[in-house]
């Protein structure tokens, strides 16, 4: 059981804007004393800031913020005895619904973290940076690339729609993917699980294991109406199945992969964009994030996509 005495060191983006944001400062301000705020400046900032709480031996962090801020926390974390706590405050907070972290009150998420109950989860790399939920090459990266900051405060998880509709009139540029048993195909989007949400509610990674050392790996390999039919498909069938023979749709679990492409193709870690690269490599860091969860996270998790849950709801924050 955590000591609630002693505050939290609480790591806070500063840049959440709209009601979101002001309803989850005003949270914290009004619960000031159970934790000392950090309020950081960049990624850089949040990394350095949580390397040192794991040389302090603090035994809790808490992060306010996004699965961009989230995934500059993991790094300083990652392999060490310091567990997470997780305030989802951003626009999708896909880690969090994973978790099964309740992403519509923080006071909820508050009791999650005094409650004590841990989970251990494996972190990925991508080129040397770490991911704990998601990456992407191709598609959905370039989706987080055509959606802008400002599009995302106003319109949420819809900013998204917008974009994919956009890049779906463009080119996409062919990779070809190479698994560690050297299984190889050509596709027009990567996407990479830890766990098996994407997205959101997506439950698109179906056999996905986060402390099992492998990655769900899911390459579409056509573009156009093909790849449209079989990415809703998989997305309304509560994920993509694995032992699906042949088709526009591959389902691998490796714990390495390497991409390579004649042109550079936007990648994505976590919801956030990395950059472009034409060779990307993905493995296992060897090392696990220590993280608060519920006693019974699937109470919480953002597992359902039909029968009443939307998945672009935008809950608010308590």
């Amino acid at each position: 059981m955590p000591d609630c005495s002693k505050p939290y060191p609480l790591i806070l983006n500063p840049k959440a804007k709209g009601e979101r944001g002001s309803r989850a400062l005003e949270f914290i301000e009004a619960n000031k004393g159970r934790f000392t705020i950090f309020r950081t400046k960049s990624r850089e900032e949040a990394i350095e800031l949580t390397a040192r709480f794991v040389e302090e031996n603090e035994k809790i962090v808490v992060v306010a913020g996004g699965d961009g801020t989230l995934n500059a926390v993991i790094e300083g974390l990652a392999g060490s005895e310091t567990t997470l706590g997780v305030f989802p405050t951003g626009t999708m907070n896909v880690f969090a619904r994973e978790m099964g972290i309740p992403f519509d009150s923080l006071e909820k998420s508050l009791g999650v973290i005094d409650a004590g109950h841990k989970k251990r989860v494996d972190i990925f790399q991508m080129n040397s940076a770490a991911f704990v939920q998601m990456a992407g090459v191709g598609f959905d990266a370039q989706v987080i690339e055509a959606t802008s900051w400002e599009s995302k405060k106003k319109l949420g998880p819809l900013s998204y729609l917008l974009s994919v509709g956009k890049v779906l009139r463009e080119n996409l540029p062919v990779m070809n993917v190479r698994a560690e048993d050297g299984t190889e195909v050509e596709g027009i989007a990567l996407f990479v699980g830890n766990g098996m949400l994407y997205g959101g509610h997506f439950p698109l990674f179906r056999s996905a294991n986060n402390h099992d050392g492998l990655m769900d790996v899911i390459v579409f390999k056509k573009a156009g109406f093909q790849f449209i039919r079989d990415s809703l498909r998989g997305l309304l069938k509560g994920g993509v199945d694995p032992l699906s023979p042949g088709g526009s749709v591959k389902y691998l679990q490796t714990a390495s992969l390497r991409v390579t492409s004649a042109e550079e193709i936007p990648v994505e870690i976590d919801g956030e964009l990395w950059g472009r690269s034409r060779e990307i490599d993905f493995c296992s860091s060897g090392k696990q994030l220590s993280v608060f969860v519920p006693e019974d996270p699937a109470s919480h998790r953002g597992l359902k996509i039909m029968g009443g849950l939307n998945p672009f709801h935008r809950s608010d924050v308590d």
